[in-house]
């Protein structure tokens, strides 16, 4: 059973064959309606999860694809489990949160009233503008208009759907009132707690084929949540659109008949780097149970305590994982740098592997804007000279 799923879950997730989603601007949007969000991460020292997300998937995918999509208000930039880029269509699961933090009953997202005001009426006169905009260059000037109280209520607004980030100038967000960026046609009626729910087994089961109570409520507190989705996953087994399973080493699972008697493809050969913040691996737990493969993200480890270094990807290969490589992209010498390559499995042809590795390492490597790789730690150590000659034979 735990193979059937793995298959079902790298098929919901566009991982077992090429181009499942076609190319360009129109495979983004399939990719985002398909996966229910993409999460959103700042760091760079290789391109950022959220445009590895979509390449991963996408092979000539490039970043001005997402860009154009919000442009095009097909997809919005607003809170999953975490900072995400979200299909328009889901604008309307997002205004409970929204609502709960106008109403200050979130901790966080704090900002004084005479600062909001001021933020406000100035984009509602000047148009979308950054955080930057909001910095004095007069000598003298009062310190409340500097950055930092000018932020916290950009986030403030943002966060409670006054403002909507309309574009980004690189990483830099850019605000707009929601009443100039929201299409006219979106469904702003707020959803009950049950409608909320039936939404979000919805996309856990789309992106992945099946869900589990933990996925559903990662990173999401409430109690009242919990027992809506108790309460949507009991009904739905009773209509018979729902089926729960045991599987040895899981939690109970929830999916489809329909799912289950699909027979899906075996995935194909190609080799994947999974971004750390990929939709098939955000649950560590589940991907732990599921592929029995242990994976942390080391790059928030003191140095002297990571086992695999910074930023280590996971390597997938047909159904399993079968290694990790740590990464970085020295872009102004056009420098890929594989600092830590492990393979953590002796079940495996590396006469067929590497060759498929090392040419998607380049296709990588080029993708972050890199033309030469530079491999510096191979394990096991006796893979490191056919390891090298499969790098450079590409």
């Amino acid at each position: 059973m735990n193979k059937k799923l793995r298959h079902i879950a790298l098929h919901h997730q566009g991982l077992t064959t090429e181009r499942p989603f076609g190319k360009g601007s129109q495979a983004a949007q399939q990719v985002l309606e398909q996966l229910g969000y993409i999460q959103i991460d700042t760091l760079s020292v290789i391109e950022r999860a959220h445009h590895h997300t979509f390449w991963t998937r996408i092979p000539d995918y490039q970043p001005n694809y997402l860009q154009q999509l919000v442009r095009e208000r097909s997809a919005f930039e607003y809170w999953f489990h975490a900072a995400s880029y979200l299909p328009m269509s889901s604008y309307r699961f997002v205004l409970p949160q929204m609502s709960s933090i106008r109403r200050g009953e979130s901790p966080y997202y704090n900002a004084e009233t005479k600062y909001i005001k001021h933020v406000i009426d100035r984009i509602r006169i000047d148009g979308p503008l950054k955080a930057r905009d909001f910095e004095s260059t007069k000598k003298g000037c009062a310190k409340w208009w500097n950055w930092k109280p000018a932020k916290s209520a950009l986030i403030r607004l943002f966060m409670q759907g006054d403002l909507m980030i309309t574009d980004r100038d690189g990483m830099e967000k850019i605000y707009d009132l929601t009443e100039r960026v929201l299409p006219d046609e979106t469904d702003t009626r707020e959803p009950s707690c049950l409608e909320l729910s039936e939404y979000l087994v919805n996309v856990s089961i789309g992106a992945h084929g099946f869900t589990t109570m933990k996925q559903l409520t990662h990173l999401r507190r409430g109690e009242q949540l919990r027992n809506a989705l108790k309460t949507t996953l009991q009904q739905r087994m009773e209509q018979g659109s729902l089926v729960e399973c045991t599987v040895e080493g899981m939690p109970p699972i929830y999916t489809t008949q329909d799912i289950l008697d699909t027979k899906v493809k075996k995935p194909t050969t190609n080799v994947r780097l999974l971004s750390p913040f990929d939709n098939a691996i955000i649950h560590r737990d589940r991907v732990e149970q599921l592929f029995d493969f242990d994976y942390r993200l080391e790059c928030y480890t003191p140095k002297e305590k990571r086992q695999f270094g910074y930023f280590c990807l996971p390597i997938l290969y047909k159904d399993k994982f079968v290694g990790r490589v740590d990464c970085k992209a020295h872009r102004k010498v056009g420098d890929f740098e594989l600092s830590n390559f492990y393979l953590e499995t002796k079940d495996i042809d590396l006469d067929e592997f590497l060759p498929r590795f090392s040419k998607t390492v380049h296709r990588f490597a080029k993708f972050n804007g890199c033309q030469s790789i530079r491999i510096t730690n191979v394990r096991p150590k006796n893979l490191t000279n056919q390891f090298r000659r499969s790098i450079e034979t590409v």
